[in-house]
C-alpha cells in the first residue's frame, strides 16, 4: 500500500473516531440534562412531604416562624401526644375496619361482575356494560345527594353499614376485571367445563387464580380509594365516633384542636394517615407491571 493511501486511511479513521467521540459526548450531555431535570422534578415533588414530616415534630411557634425549615428547633413529640388525646385512635380504627371490608367486598363483587360481563351470555349484557361505561363518566360528587337519600331511606344513616355498603362495588373495578378476563384464552375454561366444572367453579378455581395481577391492582386501588375517601363519609354520618381519618382530620382543621396555627398536630395526623397507603403501594407496586396472562398455562 502506497504512502498517500495510508495517509488517507489514517485521516478517515481519525475523522470517524472524532465523530464517534463527539457523538458520545453529546449523548452524555443529553443524558446528564435528562437526569438533572428528573432530579429537579423529584425534589419539587418530594419537598412538600419532607416539610410535612419535619413540621410534625416542631412546636407551634417554630412551625409558624420557620415553616420551610428542615430542622425542628426544638424536636418534640408534643403533636403526637396531643393527637392521642383526641378521638384519633378511634378514627384510625374506623378507617381500618371500613377499608378492609370495602376492599374485600370490592375485589369479590367486581371480579364476579367482571367475569359475568366477559364470559356469561345473558339478556341485556350489552346494556349493562353500556350503563357501566356511562357511570364511569359521572363525577362522584354528583352522586352524593342521591346516596344520602338512599342511605337515609334505608334507615342505616350513622352506622357502619352506611360507611361500607355504598362503596362495596365500583364501576371502574368491574371494568378492569372485565377487560382482564377477556384476555384469558377461552380454551382454558372449556377444558374445565369438559372436566365437569360449572360456571362458578370455573371462575373460582380456574380463572380467578390466573387473575392475580388484576386482583392485586384492584386491591391496591380499592384500599387507597376507600382509605382516602371523604365525600361519601361526610354524607354517611355526623357521629364523631364513626368518623374515619379523612373525616376526623377535616374536623380537626375546621375548629378547635388543629385549627389556626396548630400546624404540627395537623401534619402529624396527615403523616400517620399516609403511612398505610404508602406501605401497601410500595409492597405491591411490582404487580402493576405484570402481564395480563400471568399464571396461564403455556403450550
Amino acid at each position: 500500500m502506497s504512502t498517500p493511501t495510508r495517509r488517507r486511511d489514517a485521516t478517515a479513521t481519525a475523522a470517524t473516531t472524532g465523530t464517534a467521540a463527539v457523538g458520545e459526548r453529546d449523548s452524555s450531555i443529553k443524558k446528564a440534562l435528562v437526569y438533572a431535570a428528573l432530579l429537579a422534578f423529584a425534589i419539587i415533588y418530594i419537598y412538600p412531604f419532607v416539610i410535612q414530616l419535619v413540621t410534625a415534630f416542631k412546636t407551634d411557634a417554630d412551625a409558624v416562624e420557620h415553616p420551610l425549615s428542615l430542622v425542628p428547633d426544638p424536636f418534640t413529640l408534643d403533636a403526637w401526644y396531643r393527637l392521642l388525646e383526641t378521638q384519633f385512635p378511634l378514627w384510625f380504627t374506623n378507617s381500618v375496619v371500613v377499608t378492609l371490608f370495602v376492599t374485600v367486598m370490592r375485589v369479590l363483587f367486581c371480579s364476579m361482575a367482571g367475569y359475568a360481563l366477559a364470559r356469561l351470555k345473558f339478556y341485556g349484557r350489552d346494556a349493562v356494560f353500556t350503563a357501566l361505561l356511562a357511570l364511569l363518566s359521572v363525577p362522584g360528587i354528583v352522586l352524593l345527594i342521591p346516596k344520602f337519600l338512599v342511605i337515609n331511606s334505608l334507615g342505616i344513616y350513622n352506622s357502619y353499614a352506611a360507611l361500607i355498603l355504598p362503596l362495596a362495588v365500583d364501576a371502574a373495578g368491574v371494568f378492569i376485571m372485565k377487560q382482564f378476563f377477556e384476555q384469558i384464552p377461552p380454551s382454558i375454561e372449556e377444558a374445565a367445563r369438559i372436566d365437569g366444572a360449572g360456571p362458578f367453579r370455573t371462575f373460582w378455581s380456574v380463572v380467578l387464580p390466573m387473575a392475580r395481577p388484576a386482583l392485586i391492582t384492584l386491591t391496591i386501588l380499592s384500599f387507597q380509594g376507600s382509605w382516602n375517601e371523604l365525600g361519601h363519609f361526610i354524607i354517611a354520618t355526623n357521629d364523631s365516633s364513626l368518623y374515619t381519618l379523612t373525616r376526623g382530620l377535616a374536623s380537626l382543621t375546621s375548629g378547635g384542636l388543629g385549627s389556626g396555627n396548630q400546624f404540627p398536630i395537623t401534619m402529624m395526623a396527615g403523616l400517620l394517615m399516609t403511612i398505610p397507603t404508602a406501605i401497601v403501594f410500595v409492597v405491591f407496586q411490582r404487580y402493576f407491571t405484570q402481564g395480563a396472562n400471568a399464571g396461564a398455562e403455556k403450550g
